[in-house]
């Protein structure tokens, strides 16, 4: 699988926090699709709260409104991100801020009741482990809900860019089968996948890679030009994107969300980190023999 580059994605994210509430349709509109599944929790009434890639703090203070008692923690790896959540966790609705990295969690084993991660996981390299991080973290029978771009995501972006550049401009997607298969390698249980398809339309080229970058989406792939497109190959790419042009004028741009939830088993499962299972059993759960004086 090609790898991402964790620092250009981190930057990329930074310089998009101050307008990325003013773009960021599809992801309020993914998150309020992906929120229905919370109605799978019932009564239960969780006490810690984490979401996973929280951007601008939007879904936490949500989340922090639906449960104002729940210790709501946000954790983003671009800072500016939080800076922007910040205004979300007034003194009315507060949650904690937390700068860390989605495939390297910084909480302790079992100290969470629901993970909520909308559109995080295309920026990561290893989706199983890092769904393995999540379960890690999740209590025993603890409700996860994500998200994630399908392959199919800008597809007519990938196709125009390949007829004018031999290098790659867009990032790999999952397919659908291979989502619901990480979720079951990490050790979820009962998984559960929903499938949405966007069609996004704009007057031209230019247009949709503004948007891309002023969501943070810019091209990250470690094996991604270093040097500039250049006019030639962009020329190339804009006339083979032309072709697509619908009936009305505009350009398409297909985006495929995946959504699913998922629990945590029990305790003493194993989790399975980096192709080996590491077993966490409680101390109570372990009979101890003592020995006769």
């Amino acid at each position: 699988m090609t790898l991402l580059d964790p620092l250009q994605i981190r930057r990329h994210f930074g310089q998009a926090a101050a307008g990325f509430d003013d773009v960021a349709v599809l992801a309020r509109e993914a998150g309020k699709r992906l929120f229905e599944s919370l109605d799978y929790l019932d009564d239960r009434q969780p006490e810690v709260i984490l979401e996973v890639g929280c951007g601008t703090g939007h879904n936490a203070a949500l989340l922090k409104k639906r449960w104002p008692r729940a210790r709501v923690i946000a954790l983003d790896s671009a800072l500016p991100m939080l800076r922007q959540a910040k205004a979300q966790a007034g003194w009315w609705k507060p949650f904690q801020r937390v700068a860390g990295d989605a495939a390297q969690l910084p909480l302790a084993d079992a100290s969470v009741d629901l993970l909520v991660s909308n559109l995080c996981l295309p920026f990561v390299n290893d989706l199983a482990d890092t769904l393995a991080g999540f379960r890690r973290v999740l209590k025993p029978d603890g409700l996860l809900l994500c998200s994630t771009y399908g392959s199919e995501t800008l597809g007519e972006l990938d196709y125009a860019f390949a007829q004018a550049d031999t290098l790659p401009h867009v990032h790999p997607f999952v397919p659908i089968a291979s989502f619901g298969d990480a979720l079951m390698r990490a050790g979820f249980r009962d998984p559960v996948i929903d499938r949405d398809v966007f069609t996004l339309t704009y007057p031209d080229l230019p247009a949709l890679m503004a948007e891309l970058r002023a969501l943070g989406y810019a091209n990250a792939r470690g094996d991604r030009r270093r040097t500039l497109t250049g006019r030639g190959r962009f020329a190339a790419a804009t006339r083979a994107y032309e072709a697509l042009r619908q009936a009305d004028g505009r350009l398409p741009s297909t985006w495929e969300v995946l959504y699913a939830h998922a629990w945590a088993p029990a305790a003493g499962t194993p989790i399975r980190q980096q192709g080996q299972d590491i077993a966490a059993v409680p101390l109570s759960a372990i009979p101890i023999r003592r020995r006769q004086p």
